[in-house]
């Protein structure tokens, strides 16, 4: 292997040659020399495969010996397209999955034809033909059949009822006897071999259940017994027959109750532990399958390292967030490990290396089962067999080693490396939970057994004040009655922040206050097993915690964002707003495909993802990567974006909608006009249409309605926003929404309802931020014909000056204060002198006429000479400090009005009198 070839590229194909030692491929060749031209050149899909079967049968065949031959033929042919010729796995798991699917139709076909002439068809009370669907499972369900395999089945029927024959018997019974004669057709052993073997054991309760449930029987099922390792069994499940597409679109009904089960509405952590307890019963069992049978101990799917070990990471990821991230599920493996590196929860080139790692695994399988078509995933102990694999994957001999056949030991080194790299990430996603340091004792119970969180002895060994915080709720009547285990669970989270305080990971501050945050979360138990099983993550939210006050209440209301802190990206990223749509219309295009884009959870989608990006910025802010105003800009950005969605997936939903998008827009006034965002601020918005439609107005008023119900109703995810719209034409008396003509009257004056000069004031900072982007030209027209409207500067003057006298009163600073908006010096007095600058001198000074945020258009109005040298620099200057100082207060839960005493030692008083300074150069006197 040359130095610059990735451990697991695939090779080419080998020759035909090497085909001729795989003994099945020769017994084929030998009993069925005549038949193996009826198969259609190239690899067989179904199609071929159903016209194979009928071809068999016209010669003479029953059903049962044509289903038989055409399996045997199937197979001779992946063999050598497989061997001889390159072809891929995913093309020849495929093919196997159709001969399964064309073979199971036409069995299932026959066997409820055989059945109806006995008892008639089975009806129900409604005298309709009930359904009767063959689920796939494992491979077969995911499309990932491999060439020697069994099929794991379970068996579905519609509802209850009885048949319409001459001797009438239940359903239940009419089904069972189908699923007999199935088997009989598919899994019995005869002189031609059988078409597949056939599993049940994955039906309910096991081969202690009966072999056919009905829905009504399945849905109690998973509602009262269905164990953890179901769900990962029924991940894969797909109705395989009969192939009938109306059949298949009246199993929605099954998809229905297949679905919730699998996925759950929530971040799933609680179900490692049922994996982990599926995974070492697995490797027992091969454990002892392999004790004293050398043969058996090296299983590329069952050992470590193996095929499963990639399933299940796949599985594993894929339960855990795929009830809320529907667009990671796929029964496919190699799709998913894709899918979750696209989703960042797996880095992109570990997803790739498992890609080629099962792709190789796979392929080994395949060969092993091709030498004598055993259901086998051991390696052969003959030098032989393991010689033609090696060939076979054209694994070329290297350099003479004693003891090895040719190609063998390339073939083993190329196995361990592989199996390596695969249990290596699948043991650290499936750790036990802990990361302990040699020698560290994690939350007291060093020496002994695990204890409780109510226990005496470990709230006696946690730090004093940390021991009192545990103490006021682990002795309550709630946690009294939690079980056993979540009780431990509980000290295993305290015993860690415990642990970091020693360690100086972080402050006593922020383990109290993670234990004040835990305590609401008591019976949120897959928020605990979140923490339990992501312990760097509970480092993470620790140090966080500790740095200030306010995440511990963003964190109260959204407990789920602290999954964000297992993305290592987060600190290095920033918000990205087409990014963020894409990612959203992603996902609601996989709840369209998974029947579940109910407005529920469409409304929860937004929330949950909306609050996703507000706590990335947060903890980029409180590691203080970026700035106070790059996290206004994140934060508004990130409201542009929701409220696109919001618009794009409400229209969709409005019965009176008339067009494919709406000739609508969003205007942002305020802070997220002037992209000043800021935490838990209100959105000030006004909405404006253009459409010439006789009834726009109707329609939009109805959407905007819808519209504020998206994004202000309080849903299980949370609130969205507040939404302000005091700021439309007429205020708080006027339309929701108002026509672009009607909102360009109003604000340049023509007609008898004009705006206020305060409404001009508030233009200044307003700006296009969602829907149509064709309006955006035509309101940014209006918003600069009114900036440049002539005004009597001394009239204005006045006006603007009485408006901040207005506002002053109504927020009254205590004496000997200094509040950091509104006393004199404070940010609203650079905002509105500002304002006047703009509205006075837009006309002559073009630069004043962008929404350029307060900062830069300062600095252009002392550019301008509109400002005495150094003034409007220094006022910059003074209102990025004063945001920062107020921004910092209000992160950590502090007044945002300081003692007046104090702002020289803090070094705002300079900044207090540079704002004092602008204001008086703007109103002298």
């Amino acid at each position: 292997m040359s130095s610059t070839q990735h451990p697991l590229q695939s090779h080419p194909p080998a020759t035909a040659a090497q085909a001729e030692h795989s003994r099945f491929v020769q017994r084929i060749r030998r009993r069925y020399a005549q038949e193996l031209t009826l198969l259609p050149p190239g690899l067989p899909d179904l199609a071929g495969i159903q016209a194979l079967v009928a071809e068999l049968q016209a010669g003479g065949r029953a059903l049962a010996a044509a289903l038989r031959v055409a399996r045997q033929l199937v197979l001779e042919r992946l063999a050598v397209l497989d061997v001889e010729q390159g072809c891929s796995m995913a093309d020849i798991t495929l093919a196997m999955t159709h001969l399964a699917e064309a073979t199971l139709d036409l069995a299932l076909a026959e066997a409820r034809k055989a059945q109806d002439e006995i008892n008639g068809q089975p009806r129900n009370a409604a005298g309709e033909v009930i359904d009767f669907w063959v689920v796939g499972m494992g491979k077969l369900g995911a499309r990932e059949l491999n060439v020697s395999s069994d099929i794991d089945l379970i068996y579905v029927y519609d509802d209850e009822g009885q048949t319409d024959g001459a001797k009438p018997i239940t359903a239940h019974e009419y089904f069972a006897l189908v699923a007999r004669r199935l088997y009989a057709l598919i899994g019995e052993v005869t002189e031609d071999g059988q078409v597949f073997r056939v599993d049940l054991a994955l039906r309910p309760n096991g081969n202690s259940g009966p072999p056919v449930v009905s829905l009504a029987m399945l849905e109690e099922y998973f509602l009262v017994q269905g164990r953890e390792w179901e769900r990962f069994a029924w991940l894969k499940s797909r109705v395989v027959a009969p192939l009938d597409p109306a059949a298949k679109q009246r199993a929605l009904a099954l998809r229905s109750l297949v679905t919730p089960f699998v996925y759950r509405r929530y971040l799933d952590y609680g179900v490692l532990e049922g994996l982990r307890q599926l995974h070492r019963k697995i490797r027992d069992e091969a454990g002892r399958r392999a004790a004293g049978r050398p043969e058996r101990a090296n299983d590329v799917k069952l050992s470590r390292g193996g095929i499963r070990e990639i399933e299940f990471t796949v599985q594993l990821l894929q339960v855990v967030r795929g009830g809320q991230f529907p667009e990671i599920r796929t029964r496919s493996t190699v799709k998913a490990l894709r899918r979750l590196a696209a989703r960042g929860l797996m880095k992109p080139d570990m997803a790739e290396q498992l890609i080629q790692a099962y792709e190789f695994l796979r392929r080994v399988e395949h060969r092993i089962q091709y030498l004598d078509d055993q259901q086998t995933h051991c390696l052969p102990c003959e030098d032989r067999d393991l010689s033609w694999i090696a060939h076979s994957l054209d694994l070329k001999p290297g350099s003479s080693r004693s003891g090895c056949a040719p190609g063998v030991c390339e073939l083993l080194d190329r196995l361990c490396e592989v199996r390596e790299l695969v249990a290596t990430e699948f043991d650290a996603l499936l750790h036990d939970g802990q990361s302990p340091k040699p020698g560290a004792c994690k939350g007291g119970n060093c020496g002994g057994p695990a204890l409780p969180v109510d226990a005496e002895e470990f709230l006696e060994k946690l730090p004093p004040e940390l021991g009192e915080a545990v103490r006021r709720w682990a002795l309550s009547p709630r946690v009294q009655a939690l079980r056993e285990e979540s009780r431990l669970r509980l000290a295993k989270l305290v015993g860690r922040a415990a642990q970091a305080v020693q360690e100086q990971e972080c402050e006593l501050a922020g383990a109290l206050r993670f234990v004040d945050w835990i305590e609401p979360l008591l019976r949120r138990e897959s928020y605990l097993a979140l923490l339990v099983e992501r312990p760097a993550v509970q480092t993470r939210l620790l140090r966080l915690l500790g740095l200030a006050r306010w995440p511990m209440r963003y964190l109260m209301l959204h407990p789920g964002v602290i999954d964000e802190l297992a993305d290592t990206r987060l600190l290095s990223q920033r918000f990205e707003g087409a990014e963020f749509i894409a990612d959203l219309h992603a996902r609601h295009a996989a709840w369209e495909r998974s029947g579940e884009a109910d407005e529920e959870a469409l409304l929860d989608t937004l929330r949950r993802a909306h609050h996703a990006e507000v706590f990335r910025t947060l903890v980029r802010d409180v590691e203080r990567r970026i700035t106070v105003e790059q996290v206004a800009d994140e934060l508004s950005a990130l409201a542009d974006a929701t409220l696109q969605c919001a618009i794009d997936w409400a229209w969709a939903r409005l019965k009176q909608a008339h067009r494919p998008a709406p000739r609508f827009a969003v205007v942002a006034y305020g802070k997220l006009g002037g992209k000043e965002l800021g935490y838990g601020s209100d959105l000030d918005v006004v909405f404006l249409f253009d459409d010439e439609d006789e009834n726009a107005h109707e329609i939009y008023a109805a959407f905007v309605r819808k519209l504020i119900t998206w994004l202000t109703l309080r849903t299980a995810a949370g609130e969205l926003f507040d939404i302000d719209t005091a700021l439309r034409p007429n205020g708080n008396s006027g339309l929701l929404v108002t026509s672009l003509q009607s909102f360009e009257n109003y604000q340049t004056g023509r007609g008898s309802n004009t705006a206020w000069t305060w409404e001009h004031q508030a233009i200044t900072r307003a700006r296009f931020c969602a829907g149509d982007p064709a309006l955006a030209a035509r309101f940014e027209g209006v918003r600069r014909a009114v900036l440049t409207a002539p005004r009597d500067a001394a009239a204005l003057r006045a006006e603007v000056q009485a408006m901040r006298e207005k506002v002053r009163g109504a927020r009254p600073v205590r004496a000997g204060e200094f509040e950091l908006k509104h006393s004199p010096g404070g940010m609203m007095d650079a905002e509105f002198a500002l304002q006047y600058l703009v509205l006075t001198q837009a006309a002559a000074h073009p630069e004043l006429q962008d929404n350029a945020g307060t900062i830069a258009l300062l600095q252009r109005a002392e550019a301008a000479g509109l400002l005495p040298m150094g003034v409007g620099q220094a006022a910059a200057a003074a209102y990025r400090e004063l945001r920062r100082a107020q921004h910092r207060a209000r992160l950590d839960e502090q007044p945002t009005s300081l003692p007046e005493d104090r702002l020289e030692a803090l070094d705002l008083a300079r900044h207090r009198d540079a704002v004092l300074a602008l204001w008086h150069s703007v109103f002298p006197g």
